[in-house]
């Protein structure tokens, strides 16, 4: 059991049910409505399962997802563990129930196909980022390419999934036999990409301050105590004065940005400063570090 918990306990646990329920509504509510309605296939096992279904129209969307999800699972159980192969079950097993209860329940929108690839991508980019953020997958595309990962090892991940996508894009070309299957496939693809990037990183996000100053230590103190961030101070040489100076550097949130730049201007009118961004930042007060 504590290995399902895992280390954050009931509470991580029931945190990352919470985010699964919300994630999977997110994106099987666009899938029904907008991309399968509009014969979208956005890459990935839903968009195989949309191009299945055409064919049997006997067996549903979720049902082909689902059907497909299985085999990938079970053939990479050993390199996922057992708490991920859980939640990656969990989450397969609901996006599957979602797709198919929405389809039932809510009517299609099929008035322009182009509105709906964009929102079809960009809502179903949100859903996959928040599981995203609690390290869970639905499955599908990121099973298939730990497989081909494992057979094909010198290959980067990014062209190996963006080679499934592709190859179920085709796939899906194919059995509609419309062009247009690819053009606004990809518009979603690129849509739902780009939003999951947004989420992952706006989390990680952070911005770095290098301050040059001859005051480091009451910046430093200023810093530790106005806006609650910890500072290393480096000593430093002025390269054209030669004068003994201290580097003070911190690392903080985008939305604090302007009012620690304030503390520090207010501590020494005279520091020099730059911020540099910062996609991804471990340690206390940001994310913990996990192998």
């Amino acid at each position: 059991m504590k290995k399902i918990l895992g280390p954050q306990g009931w509470k991580g646990f029931l945190l990352d049910l919470a985010f699964i329920l919300l994630g999977t509504v997110l994106v099987g509510l666009p899938i029904a409505v907008f991309t399968v309605p509009n014969d979208i296939a956005p890459g990935g096992v839903s968009g195989l399962a949309t191009a299945l279904a055409h064919l049997t129209p006997h067996i549903s969307v979720g049902a082909w997802a689902l059907i497909l999800n299985v085999p990938l699972l079970l053939a990479c159980w050993k390199q996922m563990g057992l708490r991920s192969l859980v939640m990656t079950l969990l989450s397969s097993v609901l996006l599957s129930g979602f797709i198919d209860l929405f389809g039932a329940l809510l009517p299609g929108y099929t008035n322009n196909a182009l509105l709906a690839a964009v929102a079809g991508g960009a809502i179903s980019g949100f859903g996959i980022g928040l599981l995203f953020l609690r390290g869970i997958s639905t499955g599908g595309t990121d099973l298939a390419a730990l497989l081909l990962k494992k057979a094909l090892p010198n290959i980067p991940s990014g062209t190996m999934l963006l080679a499934v996508d592709g190859l179920v894009v085709a796939i899906a070309v194919l059995v509609f036999k419309d062009i247009e299957v690819a053009l606004y496939s990809t518009i979603a693809i690129v849509v739902s990409s780009k939003v999951i990037d947004a989420i992952a990183q706006g989390v990680d996000y952070a911005k770095v301050i290098y301050t040059i100053t001859e005051k480091g230590e009451e910046v430093s103190r200023a810093l530790n105590e106005k806006t609650e961030r910890g500072t290393t101070v480096i000593p430093a040489t002025g390269g054209w004065t030669g004068a003994d100076k201290q580097m003070v550097v911190t690392v903080t949130r985008r939305h604090v940005l302007a009012q620690t730049l304030r503390v520090i201007k207010e501590t020494d009118p005279a520091a020099f400063t730059f911020v540099t961004d910062s996609t991804e930042v471990h340690g206390e007060g940001f994310k913990s570090f996990e192998l």
